[in-house]
């Protein structure tokens, strides 16, 4: 049995999160840029499906992307010098979550981005913690990524691609930007291959929430990122 949780009451400890399935911690609350936030900064995330109550899931281990560490692939790395595309940041925040809730995903019939979630990240972007990073051929969104930063670290929820390798352009250009202003690391939450040939790997679940707790207490005050901030990362 897990707790659930009423509009005010707090989290419950990181410990007592169940092992199967991995993770889930409670059930309940709201999605309110506070509850949000509160749960970004303790490691912990939302995720369930329409129809469901909201769940909370705090997995261990913890699969993240050190910014650096970034694995990029000789194609890619020849899109990346040469490629005809633009990436801009924070100009199409509504676009990208639409796609991403759009997108196709391998062994699921629907999406777990729904109506609600959407209005959720889109508060927290007027705030200025959520974030978007995009990829533009001839002036079309063809690819992108959104997520979280508090303090030095970044929460990435979600990504799309409509063109090849479109939303590993917008997450090399992230990973550079970040690396630039001193993010220490990149939550990528649950293990996927397909995150590991990117080179994120999953770290014990305490590593990650020390490592969270000094990242997200260092001081980079939300607001929008500039739109042109990548373009000369390559």
């Amino acid at each position: 049995m897990i707790p659930w949780l009423e509009i005010d009451a707090g989290f419950p400890a990181i410990s007592t999160a169940l092992s199967e399935p991995n993770g889930l911690l409670a059930a309940g609350g709201d999605l309110s840029p506070q509850r949000l936030l509160a749960a970004y900064k303790r490691g912990i995330f939302p995720w369930y499906s329409p129809g469901e109550p909201v769940l909370w899931w705090s997995p261990n281990p913890r699969m993240v992307l050190f910014p650096d560490q970034l694995k990029i692939r000789r194609s890619l790395a020849r899109t990346l010098r040469h490629g005809d595309y633009t990436v801009r940041l924070d100009t199409a925040f509504d676009q990208v979550i639409g796609a991403c809730a759009r997108a196709p995903r391998s062994g699921q019939s629907g999406t777990w981005i729904s109506a609600e979630m959407q209005l959720a990240y889109r508060r927290l972007h007027t705030l200025g913690y959520a974030h978007s990073v995009e990829t533009w051929h001839d002036d079309i969104l063809v690819g992108g990524l959104y997520g979280i930063a508090i303090g030095r670290a970044f929460f990435g929820e979600s990504m799309f691609s409509q063109r090849n390798d479109a939303s590993k352009i917008a997450l090399a250009h992230l990973c550079t930007f970040l690396t630039r202003r001193n993010f220490g690391i990149i939550d990528c939450q649950m293990e996927t291959a397909h995150l590991a040939t990117l080179g994120a790997r999953p770290i014990p679940r305490d590593d990650f929430l020390a490592r969270l707790a000094a990242l997200v207490a260092m001081d980079d005050a939300p607001g929008r990122w500039p739109a042109d901030a990548v373009q000369d990362l390559t």
